[in-house]
């Protein structure tokens, strides 16, 4: 079974109210360690996250009177390209986490597949997503290094579950005929099965299982069926 965002979440959680200053996130950024904070109401429904970028808009917006030689970074330079300026200096002026926070915030649940919640953060370029139950509210979080523990798992739970993965009704299944070994997250596939689409089967099964690497596939088949001819082969 593939794992959950419930699995590798962070369930101890802090946020901020909308309400809260400045001052007040910038130091829970700092004591906490963390480089954003969900945003919440009084029922503990996510209304956004303010993060350390959100903060240093501020600076980055002062910055541009200190003089002709001052450069604005690469960001902010982005940004103004992009025709969202504005929303810049309404950050910089901003003065509380609802005036500085990103909204609408990308949130995840703790059902959701982990690389769902991986692709999230690469499409948007986050680095966090606040967990949320059915009615929205606040459960947890998750960050790309939550997201990595994927790929620490045992080596004996892998094979496990991919040994799980395979079709009970597949010739393949047969101890004798395979020999599946995995090594510091890279699943190596032997063996002779029947057919040549069993091996490709395996493949991919091996490469949906969570905490596989890569595959090093050296199957052999009996019978080619996926160029309908019937020659002893290799992967």
């Amino acid at each position: 079974m593939s794992m959950t965002i419930r699995d590798v979440m962070t369930a101890d959680v802090t946020a901020v109210q909308e309400d809260a200053s400045f001052r007040a996130v910038a130091q829970l950024l700092i004591d906490k360690g963390v480089s954003g904070l969900p945003v919440v109401d009084d029922d503990g429904h996510v209304r956004g996250v303010v993060s350390e970028v959100d903060l240093l808009a501020k600076e980055e917006f002062k910055a541009r009177f200190r003089g002709e030689e001052y450069r604005q970074p690469l960001r902010a330079r982005i940004r103004h390209s992009l025709g969202s300026e504005g929303s810049g200096q309404h950050k910089a002026a901003g003065e509380t986490a609802g005036q500085l926070m990103t909204r609408p915030a990308y949130v995840t649940t703790p059902d959701s597949p982990v690389v769902l919640a991986a692709r999230l953060m690469d499409r948007h370029g986050i680095k966090r997503l606040p967990v949320v139950d059915s009615d929205g509210r606040l459960v947890g979080i998750v960050s790309r290094r939550d997201l990595l523990k994927v790929f620490v798992r045992a080596d004996d739970d892998i094979r496990r579950e991919l040994l799980d993965s395979i079709p009970l009704t597949a010739p393949w299944t047969e101890p004798a005929s395979l020999d599946i070994q995995v090594t510091d997250g890279v699943a190596t596939l032997a063996g002779t099965v029947t057919r040549h689409s069993e091996a490709l089967s395996l493949v991919r099964v091996a490469r949906g299982v969570d905490g596989v690497v890569a595959v090093r596939d050296t199957l052999t088949w009996k019978h080619d069926d996926v160029v309908d001819v019937p020659v002893w082969g290799g992967a």
